[in-house]
């Protein structure tokens, strides 16, 4: 019973090891927890994506609600893709990945950020300025950790 505590214990510290590896925060196999980036600008609102509707784009899998969205992200993922590869954005002005809710989505300037959660959020929100110049600073980084 403990052995098998531990292998699982160390299993899941490498699963979530890889992830943060990864450029774009990918949970369940999907970016954005497979919900559809365009949708957050174009109905202000998470959308959850279809399996049947999945673009392969910087290594990890997006899910669109509508043909019209997942043709805007392949013309243009830039301009969709969240900020950061999806991970915190308060997290990534501190230097370090953290994964994220989709509940916390903000558009700031034509770009998508999210944060880890509400609380997080409401700092965040605080000084999103200088917490994005920094955090632009710091992705350079902190994307390859």
């Amino acid at each position: 019973m403990k052995r098998t505590l531990i292998i699982a214990a160390l299993s899941i510290f490498t699963l979530s090891a890889s992830a943060q590896k990864s450029e774009v925060f990918i949970s369940g196999g999907k970016a954005i927890k497979g919900y559809d980036p365009v949708a957050f600008f174009k109905q202000s609102k998470a959308v959850k994506g279809a399996d049947s509707l999945s673009y392969q784009w910087n290594n990890a899998t997006w899910l669109f609600a509508s043909t019209e969205d997942m043709n805007a992200f392949k013309a243009a993922p830039e301009k969709y893709a969240p900020q950061y590869g999806g991970y915190c954005a308060y997290g990534t002005a501190e230097g370090h990945k953290a994964p994220t809710q989709t509940d916390t989505w903000t558009i700031v300037n034509d770009k998508l950020y999210f944060n880890y959660n509400s609380k997080v959020k409401e700092i965040w929100t605080k000084d999103q300025p200088n917490l994005i110049i920094k955090a632009d600073q710091q992705w350079p980084a902190v994307k390859v950790q």
